[in-house]
């Protein structure tokens, strides 16, 4: 069986642990791993920290020079990647795509924007001074990723952390560390210099507390769950460090009567249906005015007939499983106690449990209410909650009755109403009549959401110091 190594010091390092990767769609183990010990993290905080006094000196343009490197390496490998995705996801072949091109365009994007980083002069108010603005790099990043877009999570971090001068540990999940270990490989391969770049997998928690507990990290970032994110700052506080942090959410997707149905299903079953529902942007309450109720859902009942279940690269699965069978039986809980509870299933809502493969059925609820856990807690899986409402004013109230505040959707055809609205809604994203996401656009939540930035130029920010010199006349 192949056992991946990991990327430590600009060399590939074993600690003689292991951890088995399984397809979630076959139950086979397709790799195993050597993933972190106590050991292996203090070595990979030592390396960082050392490789922080040449790599964060080193000019904008040696650092562009090796991003395009290491971008013209990811591209030769470009099937062996998305394989990896493939495999330790169990992501559709066409699913993958979107993982890897993020991870290549993130490369382009950042080495063309840290370029615009240059010091600039700032106004005396009595011309008695000069004062100049220029940007430092803030030190060791660690980044602690999730699993549902393996590749996609690591570009998030990756890019402003090589653009800026940042030496980065990016620490994979387990239950997809394949691609992340093979782009270690790669920049292995490429000789990028020691300690700028450290992947490494596993441990248990102590592990993590060890490096979030350092004192050489300068700035911890995570894309995972808002507990988790909780651990990371308490774990983190015996210094001073910077947080960037992308976190759970509950998004409210509001169709008024007056939308376009045929766009607005759509969307929906694209979002939620799209990797399994396990997107962090996907909607989780979906609001539809009572008086296009039946037609909507008529339409999205139709839409989820057509998906297809299934899994391999020459498949025409449009939908794959879950990440785990113990993914599956949460999701399975959330239906499961809603149904009790009053909502009504329309589709979906059972599955085989002797069956191969963590599989879950694209699934349909109405007459979903706020006393249902489901309508409280994130899905993340390939489940619509459809909640009815008549009262425009009151549905804002309810989009906004959460701690959390990542993605949110509308769909109304007036569009002075619809901005209304959206200046009503309390999320880092809202988003009217389609759905825009990419690499220059900021990705932001507020609330419990997050804090920070991925994306965009103002992602770098993050990983940036903001210095001042002053020269008195």
């Amino acid at each position: 069986m192949l056992i991946e190594k990991m990327y430590l010091d600009g060399q590939a390092f074993e600690s003689g642990e292991t951890c088995d990767v399984i397809n979630p769609a076959t139950d086979k183990v397709v790799a195993a791993i050597q993933v972190a010990n106590l050991d292996v993290a203090q070595k990979a905080l030592n390396s960082a920290k050392a490789a922080e006094k040449s790599w964060s000196k080193t000019s904008i343009a040696e650092r562009v020079s090796w991003m395009k490197k290491l971008r013209a390496a990811l591209l030769e490998r470009e099937d062996d990647l998305r394989m990896c995705v493939h495999l330790e996801a169990g992501k559709t072949w066409d699913g993958t795509q979107e993982d890897f091109d993020l991870l290549v365009n993130s490369l382009e994007f950042y080495a063309e924007e840290i370029q615009r980083y240059q010091p600039s002069q700032l106004q005396d108010t009595q011309s008695k001074a000069v004062h100049t603005l220029n940007y430092r790099p803030v030190g060791v990043v660690v980044a602690y990723l999730s699993w549902n877009f393996p590749l996609l999570n690591l570009s998030y971090k990756l890019g402003p952390a090589m653009a800026t001068g940042c030496p980065i540990i990016l620490k994979p999940s387990v239950q997809s560390p394949l691609s992340a270990y093979l782009v270690g490989s790669i920049c292995q391969e490429i000789g990028l210099p020691a300690g700028a770049v450290t992947i490494i997998a596993g441990g248990n928690r102590d592990v993590s507390d060890l490096i979030s507990g350092s004192k050489i990290p300068s700035m911890l970032t995570l894309i995972g769950s808002i507990a988790t994110g909780v651990k990371i700052m308490q774990a983190g506080a015996t210094s001073i460090k910077r947080y960037s942090m992308e976190l759970g959410g509950n998004t409210p997707f509001v169709v008024f009567k007056d939308a376009d149905l045929d766009k607005a299903a759509d969307i929906l079953c694209a979002l939620k249906y799209g990797n399994s529902g396990q997107i962090c942007v996907a909607p989780n309450r979906v609001f539809v005015d009572e008086a296009v109720h039946a037609q909507f859902l008529a339409k999205i009942l139709d839409k989820t007939k057509q998906v297809k279940l299934g899994f391999g690269r020459d498949s025409d699965a449009t939908m794959g499983p879950v990440i785990s069978k113990s993914a599956r039986a949460g999701i399975h809980k959330l239906v499961v106690d809603a149904l009790e509870q009053g909502a009504q299933l329309q589709a979906g809502g059972s599955f085989d449990e002797d069956a191969v493969g963590a599989f879950y059925p694209p699934t349909v609820l109405s007459h979903v209410d706020e006393s249902m856990d489901i309508y409280q807690h994130e899905i993340f899986g390939p489940v619509i909650s459809i909640i009815s409402f008549s009262d425009e004013q009151k549905v804002i109230e309810q989009v906004n009755d959460t701690d959390t505040g990542l993605a949110s959707y509308i769909f109304s055809e007036d569009i002075n109403k619809a901005q209304l609205v959206a200046a009503q809604f309390e999320f880092g994203e809202i988003q009217i009549n389609g759905v825009q996401y990419a690499i220059n656009l900021p990705h932001v939540g507020i609330k419990q959401s997050g804090i920070g930035c991925d994306c965009s130029k103002y992602a770098l920010d993050d990983y940036l110091y903001l210095t001042r010199t002053s020269r008195t006349l």
